[in-house]
């Protein structure tokens, strides 16, 4: 099932609204490099708007809570944002965030790796999945075995 609502001053031909992704990294290079490979595993269709929120304003290692709002504002299409953080302040920031409603209505922290996780959610994301099949694709991504 795809998400039909449009987001608010969104254009009407913009096709159906997708679950938005935001990886949030201490590290740009680490984000960036990340939303990168989920696009191109997802590619071969629409792809969800994914964004990298890495590093502090400065460009140095850190969490910029202004960095993840402004992402998740850009990925918004109005069928939720799923934030998927790598480690300690940064899903800190994103819990923060989210309790001060700082984020669009419909984002969520999803528990997932960050690598795995974020290519489970962006292809998911892709195929016009809710947000909860989103998250739980994500999470999924724990029982990923390499032995």
């Amino acid at each position: 099932m795809t998400a039909e609502r449009q987001r608010p001053g969104s254009a009407p031909d913009a096709g159906p609204a997708l679950v938005g992704i935001v990886l949030v990294s201490h590290s740009a290079r680490v984000a960036e490099a990340v939303a990168e490979l989920a696009r191109e595993l997802a590619a071969g269709g629409p792809v969800a708007p994914v964004a990298a929120a890495g590093g502090t304003a400065l460009g140095g290692l850190g969490t910029s809570a202004e960095r993840i709002v402004a992402a998740a504002r850009e990925v918004d299409r109005g069928a939720g944002v799923g934030l998927l953080a790598d480690l300690g302040s940064s899903v800190l920031t994103v819990k923060a965030l989210l309790m001060e409603d700082e984020l669009p209505p419909g984002s969520a922290l999803l528990d997932a790796p960050f690598v795995e996780g974020a290519v489970a959610a962006v292809v998911t994301a892709s195929t016009g999945a809710p947000l909860a099949a989103v998250t739980a694709a994500a999470a999924e991504a724990y029982t990923y075995r390499k032995a």
